[in-house]
Formats: C-alpha cells, sequence, structure tokens
C-alpha cells in the first residue's frame, strides 16, 4: 500500500479503537486536512516526491465545484453573522465548525482524487471493521438484558468542541422513549445514523471480490440497518442497493417497452394503487409518530422563520427550539431546511450545486460502467439522510465514502 492507503487502511480499521476513546470526531477533521494537505503537497511538487505520493492526475472539475461551493457556504457564515451581529467569538467558533464540517465535503473527495488510494484498499477495510463490528455484536445485543448502563463514558476529548457531548461520549445501546426499548447506535453519535453507516457498508461490501470479506460487511451493515431500528435506512438499503444495478436498463430497450406497458396498466390500477400507497406513508410515519412529528415542526418553524427573517444568508447559526419540538434546535434534523435557516439561499445552493451535480455525474457512469454503482449509491445515501440529518455534522463518520467519490472521478478520467 502506498502512504496515503495505509493512513485511510488504518484510520478506518481502528474505527472501534478510536471511539472507544471517544476520538472519533476528532481523527475525521485531522484526517481530511492531513489528506487534503497531502494531496495539494502532490500537486505542488510533484516528481520531486517519492514515487507512491506523487498525484494521479490534476484535480476534476467536480472537486473544484465542491471547492467553490464549500467556501461560499464560509462566506455565507460569515455574513449572516454579521446580519445578525452575532459577534466575533461566535464567528471565530462557527468558522472552525465549518472546518470540521462542511468543509470536509470538500476535502475527502480531493484527497481520493488527486492521492494514489485505489478503491480495492478502502473496500477492505470497510469489511475488516465489519468483522470488528460482528465480533462486538454479542456484547452489544446481550447489554440492555443483563443491565448493563447505557453510558460507558464521556471523553475528556469534548474540551476541544462539538456539536453536542454526544459525539464525544461512548454508549452501548440507547432507550427509545417512545417504547422504551433498546436501540443500538454502534459508533455513531444516535441510532438513525448509525443505520445509514450501515447501509454504506453493504454498498462497500458488494464491491468486496473475496466472499468472506463479502460477508462480514453485508452481515455487518445488515445488523446495523436492524439493530439502529431506523425507518430511514430500511428505504435507503433498497434504494441504494438495487437502484445502481438497474441503471444500465436505461439503455435497454425492452426496459423501456416494459416500463410503457406498466405505465398503461396503471389507468385501470391507479386507484388502489394510490390508496396503498397512501396507507404505506401513514404507516411509516406512524411507526414513529412523536419522531415524525417534532421533524415536522421543526422544518416547518425553519421554513417560516427563513421566508419572514432572513432570506439570503440566513440566521448564522441554530438556535433553541420551544416546547413543542422538544427544545430541538431549530435548523437540525434536514440539511436542506437547515441550510435556508442557518445560511439562506446562498448556502442552499452552496450545497445544492455540487451535490446535484455530483448526483448527475455518478448517475450517468453508473449506466455505462460498474465501477459507477458504488458511487451513485453512496450519493443516494446522502441524499436520504440529508432529508432528515444534517450532513455536515456527519461527515467526519462519512469520510470512506466522500474519498470514495473522489477515487471514482479519478477512474472516470482515466477511462477518457
Amino acid at each position: 500500500m502506498t502512504l496515503p492507503e495505509r493512513i485511510c487502511y488504518r484510520s478506518l480499521t481502528w474505527t472501534w479503537g478510536f471511539y472507544a476513546i471517544g476520538a472519533l470526531y476528532v481523527v475525521g477533521p485531522v484526517l481530511a486536512w492531513m489528506l487534503a494537505g497531502l494531496a495539494v503537497l502532490s500537486l505542488y511538487l510533484g516528481p520531486a516526491l517519492r514515487r507512491d505520493l506523487r498525484p494521479t492526475g490534476p484535480v476534476p472539475w467536480v472537486v473544484w465545484l465542491w471547492i467553490a461551493g464549500m467556501a461560499v457556504m464560509l462566506v455565507a457564515l460569515w455574513a449572516g453573522h454579521l446580519n445578525w451581529d452575532l459577534g466575533m467569538g461566535r464567528t471565530i467558533k462557527s468558522s472552525i465548525g465549518w472546518a470540521k464540517g462542511w468543509a470536509l465535503m470538500a476535502l475527502f473527495p480531493l484527497a481520493g482524487a488527486v492521492l494514489q488510494i485505489r478503491r480495492e484498499v478502502l473496500v477492505r477495510a470497510q469489511c475488516r471493521l465489519g468483522l470488528v463490528t460482528l465480533c462486538l455484536l454479542p456484547m452489544l445485543a446481550i447489554a440492555p438484558t443483563i443491565g448493563l448502563p447505557e453510558r460507558i463514558l464521556t471523553s475528556p476529548l469534548k474540551a476541544v468542541g462539538g456539536p453536542g457531548p454526544e459525539y464525544f461520549t461512548v454508549y452501548l445501546y440507547t432507550l427509545d422513549p417512545a417504547s422504551w426499548t433498546p436501540r443500538w447506535q454502534f459508533f455513531a453519535p444516535w441510532s438513525p445514523f448509525a443505520g445509514l453507516l450501515g447501509v454504506v457498508t453493504v454498498l462497500f461490501a458488494l464491491e468486496e471480490r473475496h466472499r468472506g470479506w463479502m460477508a462480514a460487511g453485508l452481515l455487518a451493515g445488515l445488523a446495523m440497518v436492524l439493530m439502529s431500528k431506523s425507518r430511514m435506512s430500511l428505504v435507503a438499503l433498497v434504494v441504494a442497493s438495487v437502484g445502481p444495478r438497474l441503471m444500465p436498463l436505461v439503455l435497454k430497450v425492452w426496459a423501456w417497452s416494459a416500463v410503457s406497458a406498466v405505465t398503461a396498466s396503471m389507468a385501470a390500477l391507479w386507484t388502489p394503487l394510490s390508496v396503498a400507497a397512501m396507507d404505506a406513508v401513514a404507516a411509516f410515519k406512524g411507526a414513529r409518530a412523536d419522531s415524525t412529528r417534532v421533524r415536522e415542526t421543526l422544518q416547518r418553524i425553519a421554513r417560516e422563520r427563513w421566508a419572514n427573517e432572513s432570506v439570503w444568508f440566513g440566521h448564522g447559526q441554530v438556535e433553541p427550539g420551544p416546547h413543542i419540538v422538544e427544545y430541538m434546535p431549530i435548523g437540525s434534523h434536514h440539511t436542506w431546511w437547515a441550510l435556508l435557516f442557518v445560511k439562506g439561499l446562498v448556502g442552499f445552493f452552496a450545497w445544492a450545486v455540487p451535490f446535484l451535480v455530483h448526483a448527475a455525474v455518478t448517475a450517468r457512469d453508473a449506466v455505462v460502467h460498474p465501477q459507477g454503482r458504488l458511487p451513485f449509491g453512496i450519493v443516494l445515501v446522502i441524499g436520504i439522510l440529508s432529508m432528515g440529518e444534517n450532513v455536515e455534522i456527519e461527515a467526519y463518520l462519512l469520510w470512506p465514502a466522500l474519498v470514495m467519490l473522489g477515487i471514482h472521478l479519478r477512474e472516470m478520467a482515466d477511462r477518457a
């Protein structure tokens, strides 16, 4: 392995070790800036470096789009703080938060596109992490049954600052306040995000050629999805694993003929199918009615306050919510509405443009080449995640997926 590959491989396989000391939130940003710095150094020095540190080629245009978008995000943050007179202290703190959050959305793809990192290395490392997860699974599963505490410790590393203490806390499990049944969050700060990480693990495992390692990754990913009890993860598992593998059908004439036939038959079946779909949506929301109510109320408040108070640059930061949303911060639990509330239209498009362009690039490649399946699945997972979570504060755990997006852009350039 090259030096960048060893760094990524060991960082990923040691995920549970970092989690045990509450260091994951620190490791992610440090890794991002270190790899990006190495990428910039390799681009600058080029042939002067040893062979395994030389760049694989120029920076792809999609990565430049991500860099520009995240730079605009920082400008929107500063403008929002100035408009609401939040003070220099909060501005500096929020800028550091940008460096640990939104900046990672550009830094990791940059590293993957420029440095000599093979996709096989990341896939194998993810499956090795899956094996460690499987080894820990019995202890996690029986912990609530034998009366072990939910929380083991909160790391003193929380002094470096972060969105909340849960990012530095080691949990065995948590209890759902609605049903008082256990849910598992593995090495994530909360269960729904753990489920999405499980989906990413499954997508990586499907790329593994060794059957044993593939099985370890698949079983670990499925366990994370099921034990997190996340509805969003179940949807993402089907969409992100099956969708990219159906993309080549776009070029098949018989597939379009089948779609035409199904569409024509929908005229007679539309009413019962629409009723069944509405019932399914109602059942999906009713599975965790309190959570659905809080999320919808947070989104409504964010939408109304953005439209009435600060359209272009937002409010600069999240704000405490009222009792009706259980004091959850306004500007959380949804990337798109959170961006409008916190950073306004400028921040919204700073994220939307590179994300949607990258989604289109991966979708097109998934149609014509098998290498596009994993990146397109990753983009689908991030898109689904953005509908119920704040992507930027979770980028520190999504880093293997973001690096893979950069690797894919390099592979596309090599095939061109």
